[in-house]
């Protein structure tokens, strides 16, 4: 049964680049029972500039006036990670589903503090680890279930995050560890979590991190800046299933590949690549090989990739993961809640 429109309200919206300008919003305006009813920015004067180009009349510089909106049912969040448990918990308090960009918050303690307010306050929330909706990952899942490789016997995965020792200004506060938004917590992170949503979860583990180029350099500017955040994170293990896992993501280098992982059982390997250790972001391509033969490319099967008719235009693009995200999210005489299954019609 269709369901009736959902309103949304997004937290950290620029007229000229973000997340929000390049996934959400083109994404939340292809998708069916999707309306955006209020924008949110730092400032009064970036919040009409963003409404102006958007097309959207509601908008705010204070988001505690934004999340308390009637017409609001969902509220994304995509500002910098260690704005995040300020943002959610106004918007938890308020009694609004959430749906916050990955990292959820800076550190443990940031995130448990806002997972047991939702839990409290009895709201429904999203996090935005959306590489898991991409069609080729359930292409993956269901080649695996069909025994295309036999027995999953180890995967080994090798990332690069940030080529080279220049970094855009938007992005410098990554190099700050105690931001929260970082190699570690951002291109391993999505890709762990791909990684363990189609394997499993790890028995047991062993990591490192290093910091081999401590210093980076500005690309607008020039200014050299000191880095703190980890540039070399490898860990190793045992997955649940009993198959052995490796992962390898690294920045800070000059070249080497953007993203490859394998997984590799007794009768054939599956090789899913990308161009670059962002499997939420970057288009991913699926290989596959039986016995000792080379991989060929395999084609994700219409079914998955035209699920959602309404996103075909925006497939290849950041925002076609994010929509398939926000598919998931419904409206219930409750509330609104997460399809266990999201169908054509919710």
């Amino acid at each position: 049964m269709a369901e009736s429109t959902l309103g949304v309200g997004i937290i950290g919206v620029s007229s000229v680049r973000g997340w929000a300008a390049t996934a959400h919003i083109p994404a939340l305006r292809a998708l069916p029972n999707y309306e955006i009813r209020a924008l949110s920015a730092h400032s009064a004067e970036s919040a009409r500039a963003a409404g102006d180009v958007f097309g959207v009349s509601a908008v705010f510089s204070d988001h505690e006036q934004m999340v308390t909106q009637p017409d609001i049912d969902v509220v994304a969040v995509t500002v910098k990670v260690p704005h995040h448990r300020e943002l959610v918990s106004a918007a938890l308090a308020a009694g609004k589903a959430v749906y916050c960009e990955w990292p959820l918050g800076r550190d443990l303690d940031d995130a448990r503090a806002m997972a047991a307010l939702a839990a409290e306050r009895g709201v429904r929330t999203v996090v935005g680890l959306q590489a898991r909706q991409a069609p080729a990952i359930e292409f993956v899942q269901e080649l695996l279930t069909d025994g295309y490789v036999g027995e999953v016997l180890s995967t080994t995965m090798i990332g690069l995050s940030v080529p080279g020792d220049v970094v855009g200004q938007p992005n410098a506060y990554m190099l700050d560890k105690t931001n929260g938004a970082n190699v570690l917590t951002i291109a391993v992170g999505h890709s762990l979590d791909v990684l363990n949503h189609v394997l499993g979860e790890f028995a047991d583990l062993s990591a490192v991190s290093d910091l081999r180029r401590p210093f980076i350099t500005i690309e607008e500017t020039g200014e050299q800046i000191v880095k703190t955040a980890a540039d070399q994170i490898a860990v190793i293990g045992t997955l649940a299933s009993g198959a052995t896992a490796s992962i390898h993501v690294r920045e800070a280098v000059a070249g080497g590949i953007g993203f490859l992982w394998e997984i590799n059982g007794t009768d054939g390997t599956l090789r899913i690549t990308a161009a670059a250790a962002q499997p939420q972001i970057f288009p991913l391509t699926v290989w596959g090989a039986h016995g000792r033969n080379e991989p060929a490319e395999l084609a994700a099967p219409a079914a998955l990739t035209q699920k959602w008719p309404a996103l075909t235009s925006l497939e290849g693009a950041p925002a076609y993961n994010v929509g398939r995200e926000f598919r998931g999210i419904r409206r219930t005489r409750e509330g609104v809640a997460r399809c266990a299954s999201p169908c054509q019609d919710c």
